[in-house]
């Protein structure tokens, strides 16, 4: 019994360890990036995962690839309310970011795929998007010798829709961004926050209730909640959550996004219906619209214009760009 106990308790660090994956910041930090067992970041694939998610021809008219809602100049947004599909459809929601996605326990504002390899087929199907048929996608995808080539030396296999799924999220899981200001006051370069932006992470952390929504490191729970957005959400049409199980306690619930870049994810919420920071913090300082099902932990608060000045300089602390460096021409 005991032998066996050690077997598995063996087994148990080995598979750790497999899950993890490094993207280097600088040379003095190294983040890890979890990934699947079945699907282990490596360069070669994440190369093919970055060629496919730059390529139009993954949408039924050849005029939206992924990155058209989700460009590395725009923090992998497209700072448009809602994105612009095929035939310059109007998608549902607003655009969120990818980077740091890898971290993501759910994916999608209903926080309801469990993978990064699920939600890749999603917006390639959605007709207001890229409005694509797999059964037909994958014949044109396995026809272009360079993507075939590429699956055959990688994946050992015809390509496709494991080898389209499994290089695009192996490439979103290379989009690290934790290297921020705040990054690296919290690792002890205490010169990298102004006095203003400390005493907005002071506000930030111990005044208002910002970390029960979006705690450090990742600034987010990864939970679908209700903020009071609106009074009434069936007007709006969108009633979040609710549309994947139909249980009425999930109507206007949306994933809490990370802060992390925010400063350049504008606009904002799930339908892009606030347009910067400002409008934000009144939304949460008025206790959001009393939404019978908003989550208990938005209620008012006051701040004084200057405390407000030092809250959104710290959030702005939070932005991080290094990732761009992979993407110069």
């Amino acid at each position: 019994m005991r032998k066996i106990f050690l077997v598995l308790f063996l087994s148990s660090i080995f598979i750790f360890f497999k899950c993890q994956t490094t993207a280097e910041l600088d040379s003095n930090f190294i983040v890890y990036v979890p990934f699947p067992i079945d699907n282990q970041t490596t360069q070669e694939k994440a190369e093919l995962g970055s060629k496919l998610f730059f390529d139009k021809r993954l949408s039924s008219d050849g005029t939206i690839s992924c990155a058209s809602c989700h460009d590395p100049r725009k923090a992998f947004t497209d700072q448009l309310t809602t994105s612009k599909g095929i035939r310059g459809q109007n998608t549902e929601r607003n655009s969120p970011s990818l980077l740091n996605s890898g971290f993501l326990k759910t994916a999608m504002f209903d926080a309801h795929l469990q993978s990064l390899e699920l939600q890749v087929i999603v917006p390639i199907q959605e007709k207001t998007e890229m409005g694509h048929n797999m059964k037909e996608l994958i014949p044109q995808l396995r026809a272009i010798p360079e993507y075939q080539s590429a699956a055959k030396k990688i994946f050992n296999r015809d390509f496709d829709a494991y080898v389209l799924t499994r290089s695009i999220s192996a490439f979103e899981r290379t989009l690290v961004s934790m290297n921020s200001r705040y990054d690296q006051f919290q690792r002890g370069d205490k010169r990298a926050l102004s006095k203003t932006e400390q005493a907005g992470l002071k506000l930030f952390s111990e005044k208002l209730y910002c970390v029960k929504c979006h705690p450090a490191p990742y600034f987010t729970t990864f939970e679908a909640e209700n903020n009071g957005l609106y009074q009434d959400y069936e007007p709006i049409g969108d009633k979040g959550r609710f549309r994947i199980h139909l249980d009425s306690n999930d109507i206007g619930k949306f994933k809490v996004p990370s802060l992390r870049n925010i400063e350049l994810t504008f606009p904002y919420m799930h339908d892009g219906s606030l347009k910067n920071l400002n409008e934000v913090i009144s939304h949460y300082a008025s206790g959001g619209q009393k939404n019978p099902r908003q989550n208990k932990l938005i209620i008012p608060f006051e701040l004084s214009k200057k405390e407000k000045t030092q809250l959104i300089a710290f959030i702005k602390s939070l932005t991080d760009t290094s990732y761009l460096v992979k993407f110069k021409p």
